[in-house]
């Protein structure tokens, strides 16, 4: 099969300080992704904005237009004073904290290795520390009601309406991630075998995914109504071009509350609920970690532990000492 790269990416974004966009360019030849170009970039630029802030004397939470001159000659002070600033303004995870940090420590390496610098102030500002959390799963009669009950959306036709029932079935029966998910062509998609080739995953790999009955069918039923468009991305939006991620968002977002199960919203949650339910209903790890894509078997080891959760919450829902426990806690 002749290799192919990834057909779907992440709006570019250039940022206008000159420094930041030099930045971006090498990070481009390291080839990581846009999303992190991106992010990288915006993190720079709310330092940079932190930094021309205090230096005109302007008001911190008013984001300050590039350029930013401070930026290339900021101290480890300077940088610990931003860090204090975004703990103090509790507006910021700690993963989000954690990776402004790396960007800055990246964006300086950088200045280094361009020789503007003799050293990285942000090399030994500390991080937050921030656990694993489990990833979000529904359960199995949650999934039944999203996938089954799901209401049309108001002023959807009825190609929008197959579309998103088959973007729902496919996205719970590959477990493909977003991105995974735009990235489809016509091609990739094989109804009679139940299989979907995902050119281009997470590390460039490419993986061939099963689909369930229910998602074939769902499919089929999209493409027997899919507008007709130059395009050869499988999901399309109302203009026939790819669907955007912004539209992909849109749709989950709708239907799980429409199946009044608020505060899952996420295309992500599909694909945890997914490999969870596989490995509650005795699929091996092995299988779940090749058809999600994992570099790494540790890395869908995470599942037994949701499972391990969801059987104490079974437990003691049932067992009678269990729901003593609770009513007299």
């Amino acid at each position: 099969m002749e290799r192919r790269g990834r057909r779907y990416e992440a709006a570019g974004y250039a940022s206008a300080d000159p420094a930041i966009a030099r930045f971006a360019a090498h990070v481009d030849l390291r080839r990581l992704s846009p999303k992190t170009s991106v992010a990288y970039q915006r993190d720079l630029e709310s330092f940079g904005s932190f930094l021309k802030a205090r230096a005109t004397q302007a008001k911190l939470d008013e984001h300050q237009r590039p350029p930013y001159d401070e930026l290339p000659a900021a101290s480890a002070g300077d940088v610990l004073a931003y860090l204090q600033r975004l703990n103090a303004s509790r507006a910021y995870a700690p993963r989000s904290i954690r990776r402004k940090i790396s960007a800055l420590r990246t964006f300086y390496k950088f200045l280094k290795f361009e020789g503007r610098r003799d050293d990285n102030p942000a090399a030994d500002v500390p991080t937050p520390k921030i656990g694993r959390p489990l990833p979000k799963a529904l359960t199995e009669p949650e999934l039944t009601r999203l996938l089954d009950g799901t209401r049309p959306i108001a002023g959807s036709t009825d190609a929008q309406r197959k579309r998103d029932r088959a973007i729902l079935e496919t996205l719970y029966a590959s477990g493909v991630r977003r991105s995974e998910l735009l990235g489809l062509a016509l091609a990739d998609v094989d109804l009679d075998n139940r299989t979907m080739r995902v050119v281009g995953g997470k590390g460039n790999k490419d993986r061939l995914v099963p689909l369930t009955q229910a998602a074939a069918d769902a499919l089929r039923d999209y493409l027997g109504v899919r507008p007709r468009t130059a395009s050869d991305a499988f999901f399309i939006g109302r203009s026939g071009a790819r669907l955007s991620e912004s539209a992909l968002y849109k749709i989950v977002r709708s239907a799980i509350e429409l199946a009044d199960l608020k505060g899952r919203a996420s295309p992500h949650t599909l694909r945890h609920s997914m490999a969870t339910h596989l490995y509650e209903n005795g699929a091996d790890l092995l299988v779940i970690k090749e058809i999600l894509g994992h570099e790494s078997l540790a890395t869908t080891q995470v599942y037994t532990k949701v499972a391990r959760v969801r059987m104490l919450e079974q437990f003691d829902a049932a067992h009678p000492r269990g729901k003593k426990k609770r009513r007299d806690g």
